[in-house]
């Protein structure tokens, strides 16, 4: 007996009911980022693997997919490298390709690649799929979508004020509330870890302390400890992990911590500047947060910090983040272009929505109209009124098979479709539609115009 076909573990089929529903989700952010200005693009599934490797720091590289190199791809492998035992060096023998990571180093790659072509300020979004080798857990996969939007060609602290109104409108518009977005800055964590005299240490620490919430203090300190940041440093942190309180007294905090830190003040500056203007404009569905312990552990930011965190009520992990690099596209030699961005978690905040039961029943696109069939001419008779239908936004659909009544209805009823139209001798006489109401059982025969009128309604 045949084995039954599997797929790989972290990947997913979606059903037609699901793909509805996500479609819905993406067509709210789409529209919304259209509404602020950002211009679709779309980058390859694959790049270079040089294009990938060393932008994530040391964790995010051992998460990309490597692609193995076509044909006889070990016979050029020198013997040594097999004895040498050394995986990094025979991987990047034996591949020169990775599935992307993430959507924002494609992106820089891209703006490099066509900057003649490019009107900066440049506003862009993007939605594709990306992959990570990640231990597959709830709401955690190895093949997901990801919806960036970014601008790059400005260090205008105004966008980051836009990008959270952004989150507000499209989590307003899913009717999503209790959404949390959490605000950090790359250069308080600069300014801490030059304060504890662990400025050489700067990626080792923030990609500890942004696990804090996951793993608890105890052991972050002994991941710090591990990566040879001092005990004594380490005891200076103390008032960060337990840091609570509204954002102006935490922002008063900090400036006594960080007040001999020149680059910890700017990124204390740079919150406050972005909190003001937020709160005077107001929100209608998140709030905002800051978070000092928050790092999202990528080298590549160097100003404001993004993680959003969904309703306290669903046990679920961000559904979304991102932030400011200033020099993101100087890794393919264009200096000096700052940008900012940010991501939606497409398959969270599915998970969320399901959960809350907050899908309308408007997102899933049933058929509306199934036409029984009874014969060749009666199917004829059939599909122009159907083509008719459809020219009017009617969803309506010809059941293929000239088969038993009792088999056709009961394909109506697990497709849970409303009506079904019935054509015999009788109505092709008459030129008729007997149109019937499945959850009523009522009947009415009608004329083409008049089935259309009454679908329409």
């Amino acid at each position: 007996m045949a084995q039954k076909p599997s797929i790989p573990k972290g990947t997913r089929d979606f059903s037609p009911e699901q793909v509805f529903k996500r479609n819905y989700i993406f067509n709210i952010i789409r529209e919304v980022f259209e509404r602020f200005g950002f211009q679709p693009i779309e980058t390859p599934s694959f790049e270079k693997s040089e294009t990938l490797m060393g932008k994530y720091g040391e964790e995010g590289d051992r998460l990309i997919f490597k692609i193995l190199n076509s044909g006889d791809y070990l016979s050029k492998v020198d013997d040594g490298f097999y004895s040498e035992k050394n995986s990094n060096k025979l991987t990047s023998k034996i591949t020169e390709k990775a599935l992307r990571y993430d959507l924002t180093v494609p992106f820089a790659r891209y703006v490099v690649q066509h900057q003649n072509e490019i009107d900066f300020p440049f506003k862009r979004y993007q939605i594709q799929p990306v992959w990570r080798a990640d231990r597959p857990q709830k709401g955690r996969f190895r093949e997901f979508y990801q919806c960036d939007a970014d601008v790059v060609g400005s260090k205008s602290l105004w966008q980051e004020v836009e990008f959270i109104q952004l989150y507000d409108e499209v989590f307003a518009n899913l009717g999503l509330e209790g959404v949390t977005i959490k605000i950090n800055n790359r250069k308080i964590l600069s300014g801490i870890a030059e304060i504890i005299g662990a400025q050489d240490k700067l990626i080792d620490f923030t990609v500890a302390l942004d696990k804090l919430d996951k793993i608890g203090e105890e052991k972050v300190r002994a991941e710090m400890l591990n990566k040879g940041i001092s005990e004594i440093g380490i005891d200076q942190l103390t008032p960060l992990f337990s840091m609570t309180g509204s954002f102006e007294s935490q922002v008063s905090e900090l400036r006594s911590i960080l007040s001999t830190s020149e680059e910890g003040l700017k990124g204390i500056d740079e919150l406050e500047f972005i909190n003001k203007n937020v709160m005077t404009l107001g929100l209608k569905s998140v709030k905002l947060e800051l978070d000092v312990t928050l790092a999202r552990g990528l080298n590549y930011y160097t100003g404001a910090i993004f993680e959003v965190s969904a309703p306290q009520k669903v046990s679920m992990g961000s559904i979304g983040g991102g932030g400011r690099y200033d020099d993101l596209t100087g890794i393919f030699g264009l200096k000096d272009v700052s940008g900012v961005g940010i991501s939606f978690g497409l398959d969270r905040i599915y998970l969320v929505l399901e959960e809350l039961g907050l899908f309308p029943e408007t997102a899933m696109k049933n058929t509306e109209l199934l036409f029984i069939n009874f014969g060749e001419k009666e199917v004829l008779f059939c599909l122009e009124a159907i083509k008719e239908l459809r020219s009017s936004g009617i969803v309506a659909e010809l059941y293929p098979d000239a088969a038993k009544m009792k088999k056709q209805m009961n394909y109506a009823n697990k497709r849970n479709i409303p009506f079904v139209v019935l054509v015999g001798e009788e109505e092709l006489a008459k030129s008729v539609y007997t149109l019937k109401n499945m959850s009523t059982g009522e009947q009415d025969q009608l004329t083409r115009e008049q089935l259309r009128k009454t679908l329409k309604k």
